[in-house]
């Protein structure tokens, strides 16, 4: 198999949209998700999008297979969710090994697929290993400022238990997304480290903030620049932005990192902002559209979408993609 690494060099590489977008189309049942082995869960488990791995396989395979088709070189396994800190609202800690093991597994099965079919196009499998639902930066309490609802070290626990899993399966990177409190990535970052040290292994890894807000900042309060400079101190194969924000919004913020960062930048942003009913409206050509303005101004090595893009969408900004050299990675002061 190819490194990711030397393909990036060539290339602008693509990633997947969104999977919580695909799975709503399949409108599943309570039933759906506990599938057998669930079927006499103790607590109700609709929207746990990530047990549809070990539940609903069939239908991940399937969206793994439509972004790929579309022109994907990279998809996201199924596990956004999948630590114990973010399954504790669904009981379901103990499976966590093997909500990660399977979504890797069944992703991993579809890359090689595609990659057979096209050797010229290797595609990868990038382990997504979201935020939780925690923040070790804030106090969730107005009245305690000093109270933490998680510590740097329950972080680094339940991520360290996430990432064995998800390589145990297969995947060729590690992708720490949507990070809305840098403590909390840090966490992720110290505890991919330890197991790469354990296993003797050097996976890539791409770690992509969230801009929360107008401001252009972080939710734990760090504009584009100060979070970069506090995760710089990792080897990354990428730093970039995803959700919160549409394509266009998010340039400015891609500007500073492509100016200041050592290694590749990534973006996948939403199909611009939500609407008064919480969905998305743009459309794959206006999507892509915005998104040429990073690729003539040479911002960025890896694109693609977050909530609100569909396999069109994909396809739309991997035409627009295929046309453009990526960012010149270097050292930069």
């Amino acid at each position: 198999m190819e490194d990711i690494r030397n393909t990036l060099k060539n290339k602008i590489l693509v990633l997947d949209g969104a999977m919580g977008t695909m799975i709503q189309q399949y409108k599943f049942t309570e039933e759906d998700y506990r599938g057998e082995k669930f079927k006499d869960f103790n607590v109700s488990v609709k929207g746990n999008n990530d047990m549809l791995s070990i539940t609903q396989p069939e239908a991940i395979k399937t969206i793994h297979g439509k972004y790929l088709e579309a022109g994907a070189d990279i998809i996201e396994t199924n596990t956004f969710s999948s630590t114990t800190i973010a399954m504790a609202d669904y009981e379901m800690e103990d499976y966590v090994y093997e909500l990660n093991f399977e979504s890797a597994k069944i992703a991993k099965e579809v890359a090689d697929e595609y990659t057979a079919k096209n050797p010229n196009k290797p595609r990868f499998v990038a382990g997504s290993i979201g935020p939780t639902n925690r923040t070790a930066s804030m106090s969730p309490d107005v009245n305690d400022p000093g109270f933490r609802a998680v510590t740097f070290d329950d972080l680094r626990v339940a991520y360290k238990q996430q990432v064995e899993a998800l390589i145990d399966g297969g995947v060729d990177i590690l992708l720490v997304e949507t990070v809305f409190d840098t403590l909390n990535a840090k966490a992720a970052l110290f505890a991919i480290e330890e197991v790469k040290s354990e296993r003797n292994i050097d996976i890539p890894i791409m770690l992509s903030g969230t801009i929360t807000d107008a401001s252009g900042r972080t939710l734990s309060g760090q504009t584009a620049e100060a979070f970069l400079i506090s995760v710089s101190h990792i080897p990354l194969l990428t730093v970039g932005f995803n959700c919160a924000l549409g394509a266009k919004q998010l340039t400015p913020h891609l500007e500073v990192l492509s100016q200041k960062a050592e290694f590749g930048v990534s973006a996948h942003p939403n199909a611009g902002l939500p609407n008064a009913f919480g969905e998305y409206d743009e459309t794959p050509d206006q999507m892509a559209g915005q998104i040429k303005e990073y690729l003539e101004k040479g911002l960025i090595n890896i694109i693609g979408g977050c909530c609100g893009t569909t396999p069109a969408h994909i396809k739309a900004i991997a035409e627009v993609a295929e046309d453009f050299e990526p960012r010149k990675v270097d050292s930069k002061n």
